[in-house]
């Protein structure tokens, strides 16, 4: 066995080598000086166009408009949880009649804009108002705010349905094993053991559905109801003023970014067991 008899000298660190300019490198900047440009157009138009007699007479409204939007928002999404639930447990059946039913609805809502299914809900179940006048439901149907409510959820509803079906099935099937082992029933193992996993992985995916209904909102404006962007088209209408929609991406964008640093906020806190 050799026995070192020296000690290495101390090396100096590594030379920092230059990267040279590459094409990319300049593209990426002049980017990033165009954007910075624009923002900073933006900020100072915002501020020389600023009206107190504007922001008085349409500030009440803007804020109408925003309780509008995130109740419908939060409505649908807790309704569309609650049914894609079902429709979940149905795409996983071994039954081929309610997995082909599931797969339909999924398909299809999925597959078409949801601007389709609003005009779809408002315009086309208009034909039927005797048929729904006799069921008792005209009076849900003939409100647009119903209307745009209904078809929000049927909407996430789809998009939900196969987050929460790709998230148990994420779940590693030796956790149903060890479940069935310790003789846990079904349905304890299900809400104790699965579920909780799954949603860690379908919490990421939920963030960005409810991120997407936030924008895809806005076509609710489209038949009526005054929520932001319905609001904004309002005041549009009356100033010609663009700061208008300005105002409102600004609204947009501040939701997005409080529900973005929300979720962030609860997936550290659910998965802190998994940082090391």
């Amino acid at each position: 066995m050799s026995v070192a008899e020296t000690l290495i000298p101390p090396q100096p660190a590594p030379k920092h080598i230059a990267k040279p300019l590459s094409a990319a490198r300049i593209t990426g900047t002049i980017l990033v000086l165009v954007w910075l440009a624009l923002a900073a157009t933006l900020i100072y138009m915002v501020i020389a166009g600023w009206d107190p007699d504007k922001f008085t007479r349409y500030g009440p409204r803007y804020l109408h408009g925003l309780m509008t939007t995130i109740i419908l928002v939060a409505i649908s999404v807790v309704c569309g949880a609650v049914l894609s639930l079902p429709l979940a447990f149905a795409r996983m059946s071994k039954n081929r009649i309610l997995s082909t039913f599931a797969y339909c609805y999924v398909y299809v809502f999925r597959g078409t804009p949801l601007l389709a299914q609003l005009f779809l809900v408002y315009y086309g179940l208009g034909g039927f108002r005797p048929q729904l006048e006799s069921v008792g439901l005209w009076w849900f149907f003939r409100d647009a705010w119903y209307c745009g409510l209904f078809s929000m959820t049927i909407n996430t509803a789809a998009y939900q349905a196969e987050i929460l079906r790709g998230a148990l099935e994420s779940v590693p099937k030796g956790q149903h094993e060890a479940a069935d082992s310790l003789g846990v029933s079904k349905a304890v193992s299900f809400r104790k053991i699965i579920l909780p996993q799954a949603l860690i992985v379908a919490l990421r995916p939920y963030g960005n559905e409810i991120i997407l209904l936030i924008k895809g909102s806005a076509v609710v404006a489209i038949i009526t109801v005054l929520d932001l962007m319905g609001e904004t088209r309002y005041a549009f209408s009356r100033t010609f003023d663009y700061q208008t929609y300005l105002w409102a991406a600004i609204f947009y964008l501040t939701m997005v970014e409080a529900l973005r640093h929300f979720w962030n906020w609860i997936e550290r806190r659910l998965t802190r067991h998994l940082i090391r």
